[in-house]
């Protein structure tokens, strides 16, 4: 009789298609983590669209009516807290709406009060009525932009760290950049800047 043969993996072969496993896993984690990080920011790029939607309705009201109390950040006084307290008041954004607006992932407002946030997942820039618009109005909040078209993001900046960055223009374009796209060279890319408006971005 003859003995029969085992259909079991021997412990080399279990071993084997374990490290292959292990390899294919390790190849794909910086393509996942990297569709993530996008993804992320395409969200955050969404949320900025919305942003200037009710900032630009609250300029058009404040043109049509003449209130001289609502409209771009630059025509309140470069104020986060006019800005930010006039879309909720005025009606244009509900408070839980305005929270997710200027939230990203690990950086989430810390108050309910609009006007004074805490931390905020962007930054806004110190626009008015009579800006180009070429010129920037939010950016994800690591990104630190320059006359010269900004400085690659850091690897510890909140909220995407060196993966890229996120700008949105008056003009109502946005863009998703990798770190490399900053400098002289970019700026024609990223657009115009004037001063950062204080709302206390993320640590």
């Amino acid at each position: 009789m003859k003995p029969k043969k085992s259909s079991a993996f021997t412990l080399i072969e279990l071993l084997v298609v374990i490290s292959i496993i292990g390899i294919l896993a390790a190849l794909a984690l910086p393509a996942i983590t990297g569709a993530l990080a996008r993804g992320q920011m395409t969200q955050t790029l969404s949320n900025a669209k919305q942003l200037h939607l009710a900032t630009m309705q609250m300029s058009l009201d404040a043109t049509t009516t003449g209130d001289t109390n609502i409209g771009w950040p630059g025509d309140l006084g470069g104020s986060w807290g006019a800005w930010a307290t006039n879309l909720v008041s005025g009606g244009y954004l509900s408070t839980n709406d305005f929270k997710k607006l200027i939230s990203a992932p690990g950086v989430v407002p810390t108050s309910d009060n609009p006007g004074s946030p805490g931390k905020s997942g962007i930054l806004l820039y110190n626009i008015a009525e009579n800006s180009e618009g070429s010129t920037v109005f939010i950016s994800s909040a690591n990104f630190t932009n320059t006359v010269a078209g900004g400085d690659p993001p850091t690897k510890a900046a909140k909220p995407y760290g060196d993966k890229g960055f996120v700008v949105f223009r008056k003009g109502g374009d946005g863009a998703i950049l990798l770190p490399r796209q900053t400098g002289p060279t970019y700026t024609n890319i990223i657009g115009a800047f004037t001063n950062v408006v204080s709302g206390q971005p993320a640590q």
